[in-house]
């Protein structure tokens, strides 16, 4: 009994290791992680659906919002792992967001459900289509609704993520969750999927609240990015001192007892912020260890730039095929199956992958390589990334034969139903799969194996903000692409509603040759680190 890095129970006092985190603690934590994840994918790659027939949004501007959301939910996990290390614990954070990402699908819902909240109804294919997309103070519920989903939700699995971290627990996603939640969204309407989402969302904040008497809760210290803007500011504060002679000037004592919970070692670049001169305080004097964890950001950074080029095209793949399988036959024998539902393909080869990848492939290349995980996580970082070049090729040719059985039928002009099997599109959603596998856990692994103990909620936070930054990079595209393409009064490649008459095939290309080019950077950055010429 007693502190353990610096953990308390909910009554801030020191915690009894047999009463306090185990299993038994992240049973409650475990099943808000599941609700939120699955109601959070089971929605926002769906929602494209929603965006063009019911707010009649084109279909550009469509993915833009989409991509844009996933944006700044994982941006706003940044913003949630802050609070949670300097000012609130974890437990508290859970309790703060979850609220608030409940509120945004309540709004969601209401617009869902009351027709005056939406723009009035129309025929988006027909010639003289004149339809009025989503606006004014709808466009403000519409909005305001997203965003609060996506605060609440950035926010919220930066703590959950964390918290389970505490008390050692994994989370273990399942795919039942994601078709049953398309199924309504399909034939039951969004308003009550939307409510649906509410209600789960807000039973497993109940849920992980209900347990807060076995939880081990971290002591809010300080942020990493606290700790690194201090040395910034110490540093531009003695631009003009001079280095010491000796180095033991400054390898100051407090290096021994600092925030980053653990001594790393100096190295030859060296930081002003860490000579004395003479003023005390967190703002004026800064520990070698701090200086070195910018340099630790610094050194990873390339690589992380690097992938957020190589992600963004996963998310434009899993959001486009839903898109592609609204004008594909989804009769699978005498079963009707919902394109988004196509997304139990990947997750599910995920839970099989794994098992291989674990039982079979890591003790198969440990003996070649000598590496205890078979290979490294830059490794298996571009594996990943070979995978999503290979998804946008398949989405690039199958879209090309959609598109020409669409011709062969005469469907061009009214967007019809292509007789063509929603299931060719199971490959490209297999090759994202493979990306979740490979490239998704090897990024985690190696921003948590890269910083230092101090910094491991930064690592995280620098996980999920790499898929952020990806996101908003494929909002970006594709506003590039359609104002490239835009010429003499014709529309871009994917403007408009009927993706019949659009060129998402000359889009998929698009993203493959990117892909290529982005893969070759990583390449040299990943070497670079791995052969330690980044320099420090």
């Amino acid at each position: 009994m007693g502190f353990v890095n610096g953990m308390v129970d909910w009554k801030r006092k020191p915690i009894n290791k047999e009463k306090h985190g185990g299993t038994r603690a992240s049973i409650f934590i475990h099943f808000l992680v599941v609700i939120t994840s699955l109601t959070f994918i089971g929605n926002v790659f769906n929602m494209i659906l929603y965006f063009t027939q019911t707010m009649h949004m084109d279909i550009g501007t469509s993915i833009s919002t989409i991509t844009i959301i996933i944006g700044v939910t994982f941006g706003f996990a940044l913003v949630g792992g802050f609070f949670s290390d300097s000012y609130i614990t974890r437990f508290t954070g859970i309790l703060i967001f979850g609220p608030i990402q409940f509120s945004g699908y309540v709004l969601l819902a209401l617009q869902a459900h009351i027709p005056a909240l939406q723009p009035p109804p129309c025929n988006m294919f027909a010639p003289s289509s004149n339809c009025e997309q989503v606006h004014g103070y709808n466009a403000a519920i519409f909005y305001g609704g997203l965003y609060l989903l996506a605060f609440g939700e950035g926010c919220l699995r930066a703590n959950l993520a964390s918290l389970g971290g505490d008390q050692f627990d994994e989370d273990d996603p399942t795919d039942v969750y994601i078709t049953l939640l398309v199924g309504i969204q399909e034939n039951k309407g969004w308003n009550l999927a939307f409510t649906l989402s509410a209600g789960w969302t807000i039973l497993g904040v109940v849920v992980v609240a209900s347990g807060f008497s076995f939880y081990r809760n971290l002591i809010p210290t300080s942020s990493p990015l606290t700790r690194m803007l201090q040395v910034l500011v110490d540093a531009f504060r003695k631009r003009k001192l001079q280095f010491p002679e000796n180095d033991e000037e400054i390898y100051l004592e407090n290096n021994k007892e600092d925030n980053v919970g653990e001594f790393l070692q100096h190295t030859v670049w060296r930081d002003k912020a860490s000579i004395s001169d003479g003023k005390k305080g967190n703002w004026h004097l800064c520990s070698v260890s701090q200086v070195e964890e910018i340099k630790i950001v610094l050194r990873i950074l390339p690589v992380f730039l690097s992938a957020t080029i190589c992600y963004s095209p996963v998310f434009l793949v899993q959001t486009l095929s839903v898109q592609q399988g609204t004008t594909m036959n989804t009769k699978l024998g005498a079963i009707n199956v919902p394109p988004a539902s196509l997304f139990v393909i990947p997750i599910f080869f995920q839970l099989v992958i794994l098992v291989i990848y674990d039982r079979v492939f890591v003790p198969f290349a440990r003996r070649i390589t000598g590496f205890p995980t078979g290979i490294t996580h830059l490794q298996r970082i571009g594996v990943g990334f070979i995978a999503a070049i290979i998804a946008t090729f398949f989405g690039a040719v199958f879209e090309r034969k959609r598109k020409a059985v669409a011709e062969d039928h005469g469907l061009l002009d009214s967007g019809g139903q292509v007789p063509m099997s929603v299931m060719w599109l199971s490959y490209q959603f297999f090759a994202t799969g493979i990306v979740d596998v490979t490239s998704f856990v090897g990024l985690l692994e190696f921003f948590n194996t890269e910083v230092s103990r101090g910094m491991k909620s930064l690592g995280t936070a620098m996980f999920w903000c790499n898929f952020g930054l990806a996101s908003l990079l494929g909002s970006f595209l594709v506003d590039l692409a359609n104002k490239a393409t835009r010429r003499h009064g014709a529309l871009g490649w994917l403007d408009g509603n009927n993706l019949n008459r659009g060129y998402l095939d000359r889009f998929y290309w698009f993203l493959t040759i990117l892909g290529v080019v982005a893969f070759m950077n990583y390449l040299f950055w990943a070497r670079a680190i791995s052969t330690g010429s980044t320099g420090s």
